[in-house]
């Protein structure tokens, strides 16, 4: 293997960086600030064959208690900071969504204050096709930039596949930046706004411990009869189930927390039980939200 480029660390605690705080080590790690080290690190990534994993603000990844044998990616610099261009707004990759939604309103621009309550970044939000409380990404998106291990190429929304929770972006490709198109707006109403988001939020989800975002995927099947998988959760009775140190939240049951020191494997076991719970009641399998980085061991039967 030859020396990777300067930066790139070796046996780097990834729990850490994720918002549920389980699971290993990557074996390299790179924080790149600018676009030339981002292109750099994946070229090298790239010709010594490793897997590319991209972390976020962590708030929707599961990382394998093994840890995860390739190259993990956390954009820093200029490739999280949010600019602003007369009506466009200018994100880095690694701009953390609230805050970019905090400062466009500051700006007085209108569009993004669904952002406020998706808690990642804005090549993840992209990635992941994230939207919230009837905020569409797709409608205020201008393009984005995305980088390989071969440079770099901007996109335009209708070219990224979008669909419920996803893109068409394959591994190794990573949205270096993301612009937006949003219009003027009073400031003061604008924050009002952000704020009602953020009580909301804060009603109907857990906040101030170790978990991740919704577990699962609200179904589009027809025996769900219109209900989320929180709800589908609830009525299988997994409100507060446990498995090890890990739980179905109490407040919404589409929330893992790790309250006891929990595994991934205990994360992982939860989640298939809370699976098996609603297809026994409702004859569903439920599809997981969260981003799985590393190899990890599913329960049996998950593949059903």
């Amino acid at each position: 293997m030859s020396a990777p480029p300067a930066g790139i660390e070796r046996d780097y605690p990834l729990a850490r960086l994720t918002t549920v705080r389980t699971g290993g080590a990557a074996a390299f790690f790179a924080r790149p600030r600018d676009e030339e080290s981002l292109l750099g690190a994946l070229r090298w990534a790239d010709s010594e064959g490793l897997a590319v994993g991209i972390v976020g603000s962590g708030s929707n990844m599961l990382v394998a208690d093994s840890g995860f044998g390739g190259l993990a990616i956390k954009l820093d610099g200029a490739l999280a900071e949010t600019e602003r261009d007369g009506e466009l707004v200018l994100c880095g990759g690694g701009a953390r969504l609230p805050s970019a939604a905090a400062k466009t309103a500051g700006w007085g621009l209108s569009g993004l204050e669904f952002g406020v309550n998706i808690p990642g970044t804005a090549g993840g939000a992209v990635r992941m096709n994230a939207n919230a409380y009837g905020g569409q990404l797709a409608e205020v998106l201008e393009w984005v930039e995305v980088a390989t291990a071969v440079g770099s190429e901007r996109r335009a929304p209708q070219e990224l596949g979008f669909a419920y929770r996803r893109s068409n972006l394959r591994p190794g490709e990573v949205v270096a930046r993301a612009c937006f198109r949003l219009r003027p707006a009073d400031p003061e109403a604008i924050r009002a706004t952000l704020a009602e988001m953020r009580d909301r939020r804060r009603e109907a989800q857990p906040s101030g411990i170790k978990t991740f975002g919704s577990t699962f995927k609200n179904p589009e099947d027809p025996r769900a009869e219109g209900r989320s998988a929180g709800q589908l959760l609830e009525v299988a009775g997994c409100r507060g189930l446990r498995h090890g140190g890990a739980r179905f939240s109490e407040k919404h049951a589409n929330f893992v927390e790790n309250d006891r020191g929990a595994s991934t494997a205990d994360v992982l076991a939860l989640m298939a039980e809370g699976r098996r719970r609603v297809h026994e009641r409702f004859g569903l399998w439920l599809e997981p939200e969260v981003q799985v980085l590393g190899e990890v061991e599913w329960p049996g039967g998950w593949e059903r």
